[in-house]
């Protein structure tokens, strides 16, 4: 088994998919009409798959949000060049800190326009893409 993506409620598609695009994600496909809504999929440019499905329906009057997402993380190649472009696009972005203080693992926050929080990691030389049994041992 393994996670193939996860889908967000949007209130505004149109702001929702500038929001996403800036932080680098491309469409990869729409479906129009089911019983959710229409249902927007994304990717980044290094995933072969969908990551990101954007669910919006037009006659919701909004997004409840805090219900059950705490935030999901994207991983970035340079953390310095990821701030430095979504600020360019008008995308507030919080100073990065060291969980380990070192200077080469960087996180940083950042709300998507619905309220959803979104962590932006760059790992530590030698790290894998992904978070292992290895992180968490003594």
């Amino acid at each position: 088994m393994r996670t193939l993506h996860f889908g967000l409620r949007v209130a505004d598609i149109d702001r929702s998919l500038a929001f996403y695009t800036a932080l680098g994600y491309e469409v990869v496909g729409r479906v129009p009409e089911t019983p959710l809504g229409e249902l927007t999929m994304l990717k980044l440019p290094g995933d072969d798959f969908v990551t990101l499905e954007l669910v919006h329906d037009p006659h919701a009057t909004g997004v409840d949000i805090g219900t059950g997402l705490s935030h999901f993380v994207v991983m970035v190649e340079s953390m310095d060049a990821t701030i430095a472009r979504l600020t360019a696009q008008g995308v507030d972005v919080a100073a990065p800190t060291s969980p380990d203080d070192s200077t080469d693992f960087q996180a940083t926050w950042l709300t998507d326009p619905d309220g959803n929080r979104i962590e932006l990691v760059h790992w530590p030389t030698g790290h894998t893409d992904g978070m292992t049994a290895a992180d968490f041992q003594e």
